[in-house]
């Protein structure tokens, strides 16, 4: 039965929303009626289908929010998965958390998802709906734990793998955060010496016949470059940056950027360490949801954010498809850490492929937060350092002058 959001006013004039289920909008605005209320506007609900339709402009496209964020998702997951293990059924489960909904357009997509179950629907049918707020990869969890009818401990391990994302991504965030922002703040100091402070200076010597010292003549060549041409350095970056950003459209430009990207020294073995992590616990989740191997390779390549690694991923289904075992197909492909292969041989030997894949998944992400947190450790100080010598640069630039002065005086 399909739902609908209503908006109407009470006997005091007050506006009541909410949803409600029915055959058709007529039918609901008679059950408005019935309940002493004047109904205004009956919409189905769509939230997340509207998104994806082609009558949207590109600016409902850009400013639409998502109804989930990656943690609002990670926590309704687990919400449905503690409803759905103490034994409550799929529908009463979304009733209940319809009603525990937070904000509006939350209780419309629950509704809207409850609605489709009530119909006939699977409930990966019905997520899959939402593309916009479920990704590929969640909904085909799901119709997996459904196939095998432990719906209640795949959403439970979905939840686990969602969370376990969420911190391995916030940790990298918090270690790359302090160094964005000294860099930034130095940045916007050097900028305010060199165009404003250096200039002031200057002037002060304007009238003096002796020659300046080269490194005041070198700051002040800096400054008058920065004040004058400041704008157009700007808008060269920003076309730089437009343009290769339309070049990474290419596919071919964009998979050869990303190999060269994981040659890096250091951050080319973080985004291997990564992706590698992203790609086990993905491949782990699927597998162990009853995915079969060759469908969980596929969707768990298409995860990977490094083109180059998503090649290699793609490359290693082939083999698989052909007959090779999956250890043997990762451990032909470099770019992938030998670990993953490594886990992958043990749990083809044990029969326990996607708990040791998961294991590798945890170790992998375990390295990529410590040499995180390693390189941020290290960057402080340097950043720091940095910083002092371009203000003692600066500083020498404007006091040698002075010094001088007060040479030739004496």
């Amino acid at each position: 039965m399909p739902a609908y959001s209503f908006e109407a006013l009470d006997a005091q004039g007050d506006t009541r929303r909410g949803v409600m289920e029915a055959d058709t909008a007529k039918a609901v605005r008679s059950q408005l009626r019935a309940q002493a209320l004047v109904p205004l506007q009956v919409q189905p609900v769509g939230t997340g289908a509207a998104a994806n339709e082609p009558g949207l402009g590109w600016a409902d496209r850009v400013l639409r929010r998502h109804v989930f964020t990656s943690t609002g998702l990670a926590i309704w997951t687990r919400q449905l998965a503690g409803l759905i293990t103490s034994g409550l059924p799929l529908e009463r489960a979304l009733t209940a958390l319809t009603d525990e909904a937070e904000g509006e357009r939350e209780r419309m997509l629950v509704a809207a998802l409850r609605a489709e179950v009530n119909a006939g629907s699977s409930f990966a049918k019905a997520l899959s709906r939402f593309p916009g707020e479920f990704p590929e990869i969640y909904t085909a969890v799901i119709g997996a734990g459904e196939q095998t009818g432990n719906l209640g401990l795949v959403l439970e391990r979905l939840a686990d793998d969602l969370e376990e994302r969420q911190a391995l991504k916030g940790k990298l965030i918090g270690a790359a955060l302090y160094p964005a922002i000294v860099t930034a703040v130095a940045i916007a100091i050097v900028l305010f010496l060199v165009a404003y402070v250096v200039p002031q200076v200057a002037n002060v010597f304007a009238g003096s016949k002796r020659a300046l010292p080269f490194l005041t003549v070198a700051m002040l060549a800096v400054s008058d470059l920065v004040r004058h041409w400041g704008w157009l350095v700007l808008l060269l970056l920003a076309l730089g940056a437009v343009g290769g950003r339309l070049a990474l459209r290419n596919p071919g430009t964009r998979e050869r950027f990303d190999a060269a990207w994981l040659r890096l020294p250091v951050i080319g073995r973080l985004s291997r360490g990564y992706n590698a992590a992203r790609f086990a616990s993905t491949l782990a989740l699927l597998a162990g949801a009853g995915v079969p191997i060759l469908k969980a390779l596929q969707a768990a390549a298409e995860t990977l954010g490094n083109r180059a690694m998503r090649a290699d991923a793609l490359d290693a289904l082939v083999l698989v498809r052909e007959g090779a075992p999956l250890a043997s197909a990762m451990a032909q492909k470099k770019r992938f850490p030998g670990l993953l292969s490594m886990f992958a041989r043990l749990g083809e030997q044990t029969g326990q492929l996607p708990p040791m894949l998961q294991r590798a998944a945890n170790q992998l992400g375990a390295e990529v937060q410590r040499r995180a947190m390693q390189l941020a450790t290290i960057l402080e100080p340097l950043l720091i350092v940095g910083m002092g010598l371009i203000v003692m640069l600066i500083v020498l630039a404007v006091l040698m002058p002075i010094i001088q002065l007060n040479q030739f005086a004496r």
